[in-house]
């Protein structure tokens, strides 16, 4: 027995890893796996696993470059044992090594997988926290002990102070914390649109292509084309791309949302950075230095990092905090079963068509199109939490549960109770009209409040407020709405909540079978 079998996840694609930080190229051993209980627990994007798949491949070759032995395993290997239990065992009775490293998941379900080998394998484990976030699970931890109320706003000045990001001096750059004011601009028609980079698939994509096309055909969304990055020199020319082209109108056009066009001045490099391509300071600086070259403002810098240094780092410590519990919250009692239409795109409502479409294409949709379009209607609709979470986790690219649990359960559908959220993000029609020109080219017509010809958003939206009144009116920032249900004549609300029920009832559930 000699060296140290150290294991690599898929969103693990980073040198800096703690799991090698100090690996010795001349005894010990990197595992890297494609399995199948990774790729079908939910049913993934098609373009997300073969994006994984690649990036994991090339990064397999990468460290091979560089003298260090790795022990990949395809999903088509027939000795795949198609799981990580499995194929740790097996490594480690080919391997011998004396002991067993691996840098901690970003999954309870994988972390408690991981507890279990300390009993099960023959060897030493050792499980290492994830240094590559900027406020590791622990630090967040001693933030938020005896704090009645977290939220993110005031997590995210800690942040800027402690690493210094826009600062100046004790003060925030520009005198402001955030400039969200600035950034929700619609989109101009006359405006002209950047390109963004397309990255042809070399050999070892194009046959990651080819497996998922042959092992995951009955998975939601379209495989082809597939211009996305998958090295660490392509995530670089990406990030640059955005800082170069699309950082300064970013932030001004970051909620706005047009038919066809689904990048816009979004960044596109979430799931480069979720996967390890890219690490969370290295893009905040760059961002940062944008602003003092004067190449961006401060409003799209700003919302850019927020993004990163906040949200990001915000919701990964919320999860670790809160799980497994935080889960199984339902504080508005949501059961309704996920539409059909989620998976096939197939309503009337064009601006849930256009998004999940553009899902489809692009397993990506920008943060508005998933809060206050898919997610706002999943709220409306009082869907079950767990099978909208479901949903987002299987088609964004981006999507691992650290990540999309605290944003879907928490931010989309109030199912803590308002733990992370201090009101739900629940709109009518006219939100959407105002943000996008989804309005114009609809089934339904978005000035209607009632009727077979009114956009459903507008009476779902009240019939939400009428639903989860005892809940909601007791928030102090619902007052004003609920003042104005109140003023309603009853024949107005029941108007309402025969429109809800006429809809809601029309639509076809979607099962697991099919």
């Amino acid at each position: 027995m000699s060296g140290t079998l150290r294991l690599i996840l898929g969103d693990q694609l980073s040198q800096d890893i703690s799991s090698l930080s100090d690996i010795d190229k001349a005894s010990d051993t990197i595992l890297i796996v494609e399995v199948m209980e990774e790729a079908t627990y939910v049913r993934h994007h098609k373009k997300k696993i073969a994006f994984l798949f690649s990036a994991m491949r090339h990064f397999a070759d990468e460290l091979c470059g560089q003298g260090i032995s790795v022990r990949y395993i395809k999903l088509s290997d027939p000795e795949n044992t198609g799981s990580f239990t499995g194929e740790v065992a097996r490594a480690i009775a080919l391997v011998q090594p004396v002991n067993f490293v691996v840098t901690e998941p970003g999954e309870w379900r994988v972390l408690e997988m991981m507890q279990h080998w300390r009993e099960e394998l023959q060897v030493p484990v050792e499980i290492r926290e994830d240094k590559r976030f900027l406020c590791t699970a622990s630090s967040f931890n001693k933030w938020a002990d005896g704090k009645k109320s977290l939220r993110m706003e005031y997590f995210y000045r800690e942040m800027r102070r402690d690493h210094g990001i826009l600062m100046r001096g004790d003060e925030p750059e520009g005198g402001h914390w955030n400039y969200d004011a600035e950034n929700r601009a619609k989109l101009p028609d006359s405006l002209s649109l950047p390109d963004h980079p397309i990255f042809v698939p070399d050999d070892i994509t194009q046959e990651c292509i080819d497996l998922v096309a042959a092992r995951f055909p009955t998975h939601f969304g379209d495989l082809e084309p597939f211009t996305m990055p998958v090295t660490r020199a392509d995530a670089l020319i990406a990030l640059d791309a955005f800082i170069a082209d699309r950082l300064p109108l970013f932030g001004k056009y970051q909620d706005a949302m047009k038919q066809g066009e689904p990048k816009l001045f979004h960044s596109m490099i979430s799931a480069l950075l979720n996967c390890g391509l890219l690490n969370p300071l290295e893009i905040i600086k760059k961002a940062e230095l944008a602003y003092h070259s004067g190449h961006a403002p401060l409003n799209s810098v700003e919302g850019f990092i927020r993004q990163i240094l906040g949200w990001r780092e915000y919701v990964r410590g919320l999860y670790w905090l809160k799980m497994p519990e935080y889960a199984k919250t339902n504080a508005l009692n949501a059961t309704r079963t996920l539409p059909d239409f989620y998976w096939s795109g197939e309503t009337d409502m064009n601006c849930m068509r256009q998004v999940i479409e553009e899902t489809r294409q692009n397993a990506h949709a920008h943060h508005i199109q998933r809060l206050m379009i898919t997610g706002n209607f999943a709220l409306l609709a009082g869907i079950n939490p767990p099978e909208i979470e479901a949903w987002y986790l299987s088609v964004y690219s981006d999507a691992y549960d650290w990540v999309e649990l605290p944003n879907t359960h928490g931010m989309v559908m109030f199912a803590d109770g308002g733990f992370l959220a201090s009101k739900p993000y629940a709109a009518s029609g006219a939100y959407i009209d105002r943000m996008s020109n989804y309005c114009g080219s609809c089934h339904y017509k978005v000035v209607k409040k009632a009727g077979a010809e009114a956009c459903p958003f507008n009476y779902l939206y009240w019939n939400f407020l009428i639903e989860n009144r005892d809940i909601l009116s007791k928030n102090q920032r619902m007052s004003v709405i609920y003042g104005n249900l109140a003023r309603m004549t009853a024949a107005r609300r029941d108007e309402i909540t025969s429109d809800a029920a006429r809809f809601l009832g029309s639509l076809k559930a979607w099962s697991s079978s099919e």
